[in-house]
């Protein structure tokens, strides 16, 4: 696993706000210009408008000027590594298309994944386009 990715993520998922579930996630993404991207989750009350880390390090780079992306890395404390929820996953592969995923746990967990093994029937505008 890439150090320098893992070390970022874990440093962005201190900065997390996980009041309602204790969980908290933290992300990097390494953009093609060698650039990294840092998330953290953020709860809030009504749940539906918590936003993943994934997404908060995806935003801030599309947001940056990045449109090329080679890896993201997602850190957690669980037993297990954590993939992206759906919807994590269903933006990384429109914005970043199949990159690998890698996924760390501080319980010393490494995992790795391409997102489209994460998402292999993934909604996409071009299979939209070719109807």
């Amino acid at each position: 696993m890439p150090d320098d990715l893992i070390q970022q993520a874990t440093a962005s998922r201190e900065q997390a706000i996980a009041s309602h579930s204790g969980f908290k996630v933290g992300a990097a993404i390494l953009s093609a210009d060698g650039r990294i991207f840092t998330g953290c989750n953020i709860e809030n009350a009504s749940l539906g408008l918590t936003v993943c880390a994934e997404r908060v390090a995806l935003w801030k780079a599309l947001s940056e000027g990045a449109r090329q992306f080679k890896r993201i890395a997602v850190v957690t404390d669980a037993s297990a590594p954590t993939p992206p929820c759906g919807a994590c996953r269903q933006l990384l592969w429109e914005y970043c298309g199949d990159i690998p995923v890698l996924l760390h746990s501080l319980k010393g967990i490494d995992r790795m994944f391409q997102v489209a093994e994460l998402l292999p029937q993934p909604f996409d505008r071009h299979s939209i386009e070719e109807e």
